[in-house]
């Protein structure tokens, strides 16, 4: 049963590092895009490199695996998982997923996708929503007293230029795997999975029995407010001030990393009846502060309960498949 949790535990744990691998920073619009429904999710074929998940930008091409409405709602308007506000049929692993394939305009650049993703979904799922700002209970995220201790990752080398494909021509995919970089070894009850490229860098996690050791190369801190945020009961605000990438080391709980998965859209079974509630269970525990807000600590970061202001986008329309290409 243990091997059967870890396997889906893995696939899950991919899927959500390949969301924060994406380029969330959007009224431009894709000269043209195709849209296509995506086949379901094959965890054997996310473990090993093969499925065809995430986001890639290549030159003026824009290559999308696998994504379902909300994830290309939060890429687009560039938010978090919580100030996302959408129908049970967009979410979880029974959601419809996406590929799509699309060319920029001439002289736009990655950071400007986003606003074209708003412009597709608009166009072709006819996206309409609405913006709530309201105080809820949320963690701040801060510096603490004792200082940063993570170290900032060194800045990223000069894109080397392409030239654009000729006006007027059909997108064409990127040769090779589009897929981001994956590759897991490992056997028994330890897995290791490296998630090679996007804009956080590599990025390694450590399965086993006890938890997940994750280490990041380049993570910026809206990639780290995402992936804690799936790992705690409430809302996260990042009041840093941080701007730069970090590396980043997290120790986290079995328990945590069962809720991360299931919250990645992985079919992850329940414990076995009888299997009680041992010491990594114990430790992601909201009575004992969990090992979520420990490793935090050990960044130089501070999480606190506080009353405040977020914004949320509502969907209020979107149809469930888009015009025809």
């Amino acid at each position: 049963m243990y091997t059967k949790r870890l396997k889906s535990i893995c696939a899950g744990l991919v899927l959500a590092a390949a969301a924060f691998a994406q380029a969330p920073s959007g009224k431009l619009a894709f000269e043209v895009a195709s849209v296509k429904p995506a086949p379901p999710l094959d965890p054997a074929a996310i473990m090993s490199g093969k499925a065809h998940v995430g986001m890639k930008i290549d030159a003026a091409r824009v290559d999308i695996g696998s994504l379902s409405l909300s994830d290309l709602i939060r890429i687009a308007y560039k938010l978090k998982s919580y100030q996302l506000v959408s129908p049970d049929w967009m979410n979880g692993i029974s959601a419809q997923r996406w590929d799509i394939l699309a060319k920029m305009p001439p002289g736009a650049n990655k950071d400007q996708v986003p606003e074209m993703l708003q412009g597709l979904l608009a166009e072709r799922f006819k996206l309409e929503f609405h913006r709530e700002t309201k105080e809820h209970s949320a963690y701040a995220l801060t510096v603490a007293k004792t200082g940063l201790k993570m170290k900032e990752a060194a800045p990223d080398p000069e894109p080397v230029k392409t030239e654009p494909p000729p006006p007027g021509s059909d997108p064409a995919p990127p040769p090779g795997n589009t897929s981001p970089q994956i590759k897991m070894t490992g056997s028994g009850d330890s897995r290791t999975i490296t998630v090679g490229g996007g804009e956080g860098g590599p990025m390694k996690m450590t399965v086993g029995p006890n938890g997940m050791h994750m280490e990041a190369e380049k993570l910026p801190m809206d990639g780290l407010v995402e992936l804690l945020s799936k790992l705690v009961d409430k809302p996260i605000v990042d009041q840093t001030g941080l701007k730069g990438k970090y590396q980043v080391a997290l120790d986290i709980s079995m328990a945590e990393m069962l809720a991360m998965a299931r919250a990645a859209g992985a079919p992850v079974p329940n414990a076995p009846a009888g299997e009680g509630k041992g010491p990594a269970d114990a430790a992601s525990d909201p009575t004992t502060g969990g090992t979520v807000f420990t490793t935090v600590q050990q960044l130089g970061l501070k999480l606190d309960s506080r009353k405040l202001p977020i914004e949320i986008l509502i969907v209020e329309k979107c149809e469930k498949a888009p015009t025809e290409n």
